[in-house]
């Protein structure tokens, strides 16, 4: 299995919606919450090139973006595969 870290911040509608998406498909992940660390929240920026909204979510490294692009993903078939370790090409 994939290693896959959320950022996300309490209360976010869409970190919730990504993190169901990520449990329905039984997705073990470390959330770091931005909210409470807000250093955190730099480190998050740094590596997603910039982007400072929440969710940014990273699977075996790789930023795949947020909640859209989570989803989006999964409607083109490409997130089992991820999940599954399998790099994308």
């Amino acid at each position: 299995m994939a290693e896959i870290e959320i950022y996300s911040s309490f209360m976010c509608p869409y970190c919730y919606r990504a993190k169901k998406l990520l449990d329905s498909k039984g997705a073990r992940y470390e959330e770091i919450d931005v909210f409470s660390a807000p250093r955190r929240r730099v480190e998050m920026t740094e590596r997603a090139g910039g982007k400072s909204s929440v969710p940014q979510i990273f699977i075996d490294g790789l930023h795949v973006g947020g909640c859209d692009e989570l989803y989006a993903l999964e409607a083109a078939g490409r997130l089992d595969p991820l999940l599954e370790g399998q790099a994308e090409e």
